[in-house]
């Protein structure tokens, strides 16, 4: 079975064609990064408007990249939610028309549950059960996932997600959008020790983290450093430096021991870690050494948003012969309501 995957939850456009027998076949993706970093985050309306003008010539690249016609395919995954509004109906109306003039099935996708099978992408592959740590911009949530559509949280962020408070915290130290990347490189050049950050809930006894508590003594270290020292240009860039590998310490020293806090109550030996902080090289690291325990991340290309994993995941719902989907929307959709 042939499945043409489409993300277009925010500020990727991404398409890809996945074959059950063959695995993936091929891999579209735009990024949007460009066009927001003018107004230092992501515009709602020019994201949709973006995805609109990608969605045909990257679906036409994927099927020339994999040597098809668009007859051939035999269904149409697309990402239902959560994500932006108006992003996420420009790719439901594509995947919904197409699949209608073709008269093949549609399937909506949940972006998460795209993003924690994404490392059964890879030939490295864990097998279920596992625990997953679902870790970007919007979400960060520990998860325990007995098979396909089998999903049940266990803890998340109550306010800023992790992904999002390096993005919060870069643009209080003064770096380009979109920052987390930029400081996650900047840390290795700090020196330990210098600063030292809370690290929220982390002996909260449960799986719920907090990280905006963390961003304000971000900002609250920052301009104590200003009102003692010049800093017209910017802060000096040892300081900033020693900040971001501080910060980003205590965001993966609360990551990791909820890690193990989630595998110890689950009794699971499997981690996944998936989403776009999942790409980050300390976090890496650290999970990657857990005494006892097989981790598992997605290759680098799939840890962002991008057409693979819906593709991927849409597959699999059609291998469980659940029934096609309808043209709808999620702004909001907590993966723990996902009934297959």
């Amino acid at each position: 079975m042939l499945v043409l995957g489409i993300e277009s939850s925010c500020d990727e456009t991404g398409v890809a064609l996945y074959d059950t027998e063959q695995g993936l076949l091929a891999h579209q993706l735009h990024t949007q990064i460009a066009m927001h970093a003018e107004y230092g985050g992501v515009v709602p309306e020019l994201a949709s408007r973006d995805h609109i003008h990608r969605l045909t010539p990257l679906t036409q690249a994927c099927l020339q990249e994999a040597d098809k016609t668009i007859d051939q395919i035999d269904a149409i995954a697309y990402t239902q939610g959560p994500g932006l509004g108006g992003a996420l109906l420009t790719g439901a109306s594509f995947a919904n028309a197409l699949a209608f003039a073709l008269n093949k099935p549609v399937i909506p996708v949940h972006h998460l549950e795209g993003h924690m099978l994404s490392p059964l992408l890879s030939e490295h592959k864990p097998s279920f059960p596992f625990v997953a740590l679902l870790v970007s911009g919007g979400h960060t949530q520990f998860m325990a996932v007995k098979n396909i559509g089998d999903y049940t949280l266990l803890g998340e962020s109550i306010d800023d997600a992790a992904g999002e408070a390096f993005d919060k915290t870069a643009k209080l130290l003064g770096l380009p959008y979109p920052g987390g990347a930029k400081l996650a490189e900047l840390a290795k050049l700090g020196q330990p020790g210098t600063f030292h950050f809370p690290r929220p809930m982390l002996h909260s006894h449960d799986l719920n983290m907090s990280f905006s508590g963390l961003k304000t003594a971000v900002l609250t270290t920052v301009n104590k450093i200003k009102s003692e020292i010049d800093c017209t240009n910017g802060l000096p860039e040892q300081t900033r430096n020693n900040i971001c590998q501080e910060f980003q310490n205590a965001v993966i020293d609360v990551l990791s021991s909820k890690a193990r806090q989630a595998l110890k109550q689950t009794g699971f030996r499997q981690l996944v870690v998936a989403g776009g902080v999942g790409a980050n090289w300390q976090l890496r690291q650290q999970l990657s050494n857990l005494p006892g325990i097989e981790t598992f991340f997605p290759p680098m290309a799939y840890c962002t948003d991008n057409g693979a994993m819906i593709a991927f995941a849409g597959a699999m719902h059609l291998a469980q012969a659940q029934p096609a989907g309808s043209f709808n929307v999620k702004a909001r959709w907590p993966l723990n309501e996902i009934v297959h």
